[in-house]
């Protein structure tokens, strides 16, 4: 027996959710007015008159920096909820969270030693 009419809310809330956007998208490209010319090919830099070339290269430093704090920001939410209900889990579960751990610790080391946190 398939309990499939307990879902109905879900599938309701999934086909609105996708359908929004979707029509969102569609009515602003429909209404939008189409303009093209010089000033809207040049960037926008706060109201000021735009200096130099938009296409500008960054350092990679910026890059290897933010993906170290991406990396170790989602740690942080991946041990939040085990943290919260450390006492229920158990130890098999402490040990997987270990081995978590340890597994960015090589990884925030290997990024040391390579150079991706050394700013200069």
């Amino acid at each position: 027996m398939f309990l499939l009419y307990e879902y109905d809310i879900f599938w309701a809330f999934l086909i609105i959710s996708s359908i929004i956007p979707i029509l969102a998208f569609f009515i602003s490209g429909v209404l939008a007015p189409i303009s093209k010319g010089p000033e809207k090919l040049s960037s926008y830099e706060s109201g000021i008159e735009p200096m130099g070339d938009a296409w500008l290269q960054f350092r990679i430093r910026y890059y290897m920096f933010a993906l170290v704090f991406v990396v170790f920001d989602v740690e942080t939410v991946f041990l939040y909820p085990w943290a919260m209900s450390f006492d229920v889990l158990g130890v098999s579960v402490f040990i997987e969270a270990l081995i978590f751990v340890l597994i960015l610790i090589v990884g925030s080391v290997y990024a040391w030693r390579k150079g991706a946190l050394e700013w200069s």
